[in-house]
């Protein structure tokens, strides 16, 4: 696995912190910056290990007698050097050590701790990735389902009883609390998704459609507060006023269902927007399924060239989200 391998695999891992900030339960700041320096990394290793060998080969103790970089990248007349994956294929003998050793270094490499470092991150991204994705999926469905929630309180006409419109708002509040508390405490700081851009704006757009003033307005209705309906600043929860609902529904029912329409309208259609293609949750999970494939494709070459990296260790909600994606991608 070269660089230029690396370059050619139409993989661009920098992508992903497009939408990722920084979360100690996806490998913090390290990871990040682990992230979008990944190829520099491997670069910087692999021309190390050039410098070496150029260093040691006869005669190259001055810069006159050492090879033209441009040579052992394959333009040169160098004998048995052909590109660079020859060179670092024949390096085994410049560390006196064959291959990756009893202690997972490739000995052969410049600064083999460094190169087991960025595989231990490696390995670490791995992991959290798939952990990430299994997530990200899961909040796909209850997104589409909090649409189809919107799509039934949407449903209420001028004709339904006080008692159903006040059972529809809690069932509607409840599918919401439903969302939250599955993915809230992850959604806060130290959480899993709680850097992930995806995660964040849909949390963000999903709570300002409820607490939007707007709806109704036009006709004296100051949004769905004025239906009962708001949110907790603190637990972020949806709460319903039953009181606040009925005195709307008593003073005028008309608006207050046109009010309600035009609400799960647009509560539905911020939630269309946020699963659809080319959007923030899909632009994530493609973005997730690229890495994955990269890692995954590319793990053994990666390993034999710079080391094996410390195994990933996950707990918690990492590692329950990882089983979860083993157990839907069939991973034993």
């Amino acid at each position: 696995m070269s660089v230029n391998g690396i370059n050619a695999s139409g993989f661009d891992i920098s992508k992903l912190l497009g939408g990722k900030a920084t979360t100690p339960a996806a490998g913090s700041a390290e990871a990040t910056d682990f992230l979008s320096s990944l190829k520099l990394q491997i670069a910087n290793v692999e021309s190390q290990t050039v410098g070496l060998l150029v260093s040691s080969a006869p005669g190259s103790g001055k810069v006159s007698g050492a090879a033209n970089f441009a040579d052992i990248l394959g333009a040169g007349k160098m004998a048995g050097t052909s590109s660079l994956d020859a060179l670092l294929g024949s390096a085994a003998g410049v560390g006196g050590t064959n291959g990756v050793s009893a202690a997972g270094r490739n000995m052969a490499l410049f600064d083999p701790e460094s190169a087991y470092k960025m595989m231990t991150d490696i390995n670490r991204f791995a992991v959290n990735f798939k952990a990430e994705a299994s997530e990200m999926s899961d909040m796909k469905s209850y997104v589409s389902t909090l649409q189809q929630e919107a799509v039934k309180l949407g449903s209420t006409a001028e004709s339904t009883s006080n008692d159903e419109i006040r059972g529809r708002v809690q069932a509607f509040a409840d599918s919401y609390n439903g969302w939250m508390q599955r993915f809230g405490s992850e959604l806060q700081d130290g959480g899993m998704l709680a850097g992930s851009q995806a995660a964040k704006v849909s949390q963000w757009e999903l709570e300002q459609s409820i607490a939007n003033p707007f709806n109704g307005a036009m006709n004296g209705v100051h949004g769905m507060a004025d239906l009962g309906l708001s949110i907790d600043p603190v637990t972020k929860l949806a709460t319903v006023d039953n009181a606040r609902l009925d005195a709307t529904l008593a003073s005028n029912k008309t608006a207050a269902i046109g009010a309600l329409h035009e609400f799960t309208a647009n509560f539905a259609k911020s939630a269309e927007l946020l699963n659809s293609a080319g959007n923030f949750i899909t632009n994530r999970l493609d973005n997730l399924t690229r890495a994955i494939s990269y890692i995954d494709t590319n793990m053994t070459s990666l390993q034999a060239e710079f080391g094996l990296g410390d195994p990933a260790t996950p707990s918690g909600q990492v590692a329950k989200a990882l089983a979860n994606y083993n157990a839907v991608h069939g991973i034993g």
